[in-house]
């Protein structure tokens, strides 16, 4: 394989990415559809969601990021010409462990809401929307545990189509609950929350119908594969959860100031979000293609999956840049007619747009790194660029100078162009070590 072409590993990266773009978007399409039907229904609404889903999203993407090791760990074990199929039951059973703990952790947090400084007319919705958000977190869980299963085999079709139908089923039900049909009633956030509700328990039968018809499975145990999952998941969760806290702690600082500030910073995040699903969808190829790779013990394959793979992802963050640039009041006008917000957001529209070449640049280094197991090094990263320079820069440009939310965007630059820089560097002594390891092996064998 080593003397393919690189249109080879394109071709092979898009044949796993491109459905995986199409479910991605979809995914965020879901959310960017709250975003829309919630600004609609007013900006209290949108700024309540806005808050409440920087929380919870904080919470869940722990046991999202551990969960994201299953693709990585079965496509090593797919590598080595070892049967991966038979971890189908223990994957289940991890990830529905993980949501028992998730959805008591937000049940948890609701009584906290009352002493965090939000507008008190914002409070009851954030708290009955963060309630139904917690039980619907096995829905959830269960459809990203099945999804990476299903990733770790290359079967990547169905499972993103499933995701782009409930785009309408979701902005659907958000219509009916929201603003209310025939004998059903407006409920406004919590119509909101039921709507997410039901669309996720959807995505995970689904899955899980598709698994059991298309596939044979008994019943598995390993201990050593839980061990494994929390050994390579950890730290990509606990990466995970340092990039969320750093961009929804902004929505929680200023919406203590102002709910209209953490709409605007929901609704730019909603944009972004799009465009950084193409570089995340090519990321996840780059993880099972290099996982594939590192099991199979081909360097060469692995160094050219892993420089294409760079290379599709930061150029598209640069024509994303670009959009950016030249569009920004009509892709804010896309979800808002609020003045006010309009006038917040365009202004930020333009760092995010330099921010988002390196965050394509970022998240396909972490495809790498999830690739070779050497997840830690995207936890170090995460950490030293989003804790030690996005927020601590962030807050003071923000309030002490004044600058509101476009200086905590300034703070999230900072952070992503610092963590690129030690990611590639770590990955240059990375794959040193791995040309030598690989050629002993070989030589051995």
């Amino acid at each position: 394989m080593n003397n393919q072409t690189k249109h080879y590993y394109v071709k092979e990266l898009l044949n796993i990415a491109l459905p995986i773009i199409m479910g991605n978007l979809g995914f965020i399409l879901i959310g960017a559809g709250d975003v829309l039907i919630a600004g609609r229904h007013s900006t209290d609404t949108l700024a309540a969601i806005s808050i409440a889903t920087a929380i919870t999203n904080c919470i869940l993407t722990f046991g999202i990021g551990l969960i994201a090791s299953v693709s990585p760990l079965l496509s090593n074990i797919r590598g080595e010409n070892k049967s991966a199929k038979k971890y189908f039951f223990p994957t289940i059973r991890f990830s529905m462990i993980l949501a028992i703990i998730t959805a008591i952790a937000v049940l948890i947090f609701v009584p906290v809401i009352d002493y965090l400084g939000f507008e008190a007319k914002l409070v009851p919705d954030i708290k009955n929307y963060m309630i139904v958000t917690a039980f619907s977190t096995f829905g959830a869980y269960l459809h990203a545990c099945l999804k990476e299963f299903l990733q770790a085999f290359e079967i990547v079709l169905f499972p993103n189509l499933v995701t782009v139908f409930c785009v309408f089923l979701n902005v659907f039900l958000n219509i009916i609950f929201v603003f209310g049909w025939g004998p059903i009633p407006a409920m406004g956030v919590i119509g909101l929350a039921i709507a997410s509700f039901t669309v996720r328990y959807v995505m995970g039968f689904a899955l899980l119908i598709y698994c059991l018809k298309m596939m044979s499975f008994r019943n598995y145990h390993d201990k050593n594969y839980y061990k494994n999952l929390l050994k390579i998941g950890f730290p990509i969760s606990m990466a995970v959860l340092v990039e969320f806290v750093a961009f929804n702690s902004i929505a929680i600082f200023m919406g203590r100031a102002s709910g209209v500030y953490a709409a605007a910073q929901n609704l730019i995040c909603t944009l972004t979000t799009v465009s950084f699903m193409v570089p995340l969808a090519i990321s996840n190829a780059i993880a099972v293609k290099v996982g594939f790779a590192n099991g199979a013990k081909e360097f060469l394959d692995l160094k050219r999956y892993s420089i294409i793979g760079i290379l599709m992802s930061v150029g598209f963050m640069i024509c994303s840049a670009v959009i950016f640039c030249s569009f920004p009041h009509i892709l804010v006008g896309l979800f808002t007619k609020d003045a006010m917000l309009i006038k917040i957001c365009v202004p930020v529209l333009f760092v995010v747009s330099i921010f988002q070449i390196f965050d394509g640049l970022q998240v396909a280094l972490a495809g790498i790194y999830k690739g070779i197991k050497k997840t830690k090094i995207v936890l170090i990263a995460n950490f030293f660029g989003y804790w030690l320079i996005s927020i601590p820069l962030g807050y003071w440009l923000a309030f002490y100078k004044q600058m509101k939310l476009i200086g905590f965007w300034y703070g999230l630059l900072g952070a992503a162009i610092a963590l690129c820089l030690f990611m590639l560097l770590m990955l240059s002594r990375y794959f040193t070590r791995l040309k030598f390891e690989f050629a002993g092996k070989i030589i051995k064998d």
